[in-house]
């Protein structure tokens, strides 16, 4: 089964989750709808939305909302990544200009706090208090990943653990709760909602892992980023951490003067150091360990196209190169 194959499995549903969307954008300030418009038009893989869909599916929902959820979860991470590029004052994201880069840090910011409360105007309307804590529980520990983050910039001595702390709380954490929405939705047993919410925790873990590998690996024209990015902003990911941890004295100089200046001075000096410590092959075999266990958490779902997807979702999440 293929991506492809996927997006034609839930096609409908994301069509209804597109017009949903585009429909609770609206505001009657244009700069709100201009930004908005923007970066929800991006270009993602609305695969968080995608996997409210998928998991309310696997356990046979028939209702009318999941895609209010779906929409809410691209509400959410949106303005995640708004605030985001602000933060990291970031240029270019999926080999287009940043919102920040054409509308403004003040703008990006604020349309960023809209998004976070359409998203909350959008939860009372499902009524149910259940999802309402899930939701609030989830972009509360999102934020609390984003300062995580951003006291590890430019900071060397970052552990492994450490980091993975940062990527359940920044990254993981919405995955685990689009997981979990379905599951609730559904009225599936708590076995059966923590085994889907495990799935999403292990299955984002993966997806952040690789994007930390193709940070170091991947090519322009596949990930829409420059080479390097994280290193220029100082930030000390996996493959940066294990040529630390196995590194010479030498390659550990190199690796850790580069994570305290940030830049791209010293990009390829860094890139050979992660080379000889085959630090990349390292962290795929922790991406891939973490796709495994996404795999493993929902074995016991009974058979269906949606579970084949998920399936598929935890494989792609490790063999992409975008």
């Amino acid at each position: 089964m293929s991506i492809e194959h996927i997006r034609k499995i839930i096609d409908l549903d994301m069509d209804a989750t597109d017009k949903l969307i585009r429909a609770k954008l609206h505001s009657d300030v244009v700069l709100v709808r201009q930004v908005s418009e923007y970066i929800i038009n991006s270009g993602g893989k609305r695969l968080r939305p995608a996997l409210v869909i998928l998991s309310a599916g696997a356990f046979g929902y028939t209702g009318k909302y999941h895609h209010n959820l779906a929409a809410i979860v691209e509400f959410i991470h949106t303005a995640t990544l708004l605030h985001d590029d602000v933060v990291d004052a970031s240029e270019l994201r999926r080999s287009k200009a940043t919102a920040n880069a054409l509308f403004g840090n003040s703008a990006s910011v604020l349309v960023g706090d809209f998004l976070y409360s359409r998203a909350f105007q959008m939860m009372v309307e499902v009524e149910n208090m259940r999802i309402m804590q899930v939701l609030a529980d989830a972009t509360n520990t999102i934020a609390e990943g984003e300062v995580l983050q951003l006291l590890n910039c430019r900071n060397p001595d970052v552990n492994e653990e450490n980091y993975l702390k940062v990527i359940r709380y920044k990254t993981a954490k919405l995955f685990e709760a689009a997981t979990r929405l379905g599951a609730i939705l559904s009225k599936a047993t708590p076995v059966e909602e923590e085994s889907m919410a495990a799935y999403g925790m292990h299955l984002g873990t993966a997806f952040q892992l690789t994007d930390d590998m193709l940070d170091y690996s991947g090519d322009y024209h596949d990930t829409g980023k420059n080479l390097g990015d994280d290193l220029a902003e100082g930030k000390p990911t996996l493959p940066l951490i294990y040529a630390m941890k196995t590194g010479s004295k030498e390659q550990v100089a190199i690796v850790r003067n580069a994570i305290e200046k940030g830049g791209e001075g010293d990009l390829q000096s860094v890139l050979q150091v992660i080379q000889e410590t085959d630090s990349l092959g390292y962290a795929r075999q922790q991406a891939e360990a973490e796709s495994c266990m996404a795999s493993e958490a929902i074995s016991s779902l009974p058979n269906s196209n949606y579970k084949e997807c998920l399936l598929e979702l935890a494989t792609f999440a490790v063999a992409r190169n975008y």
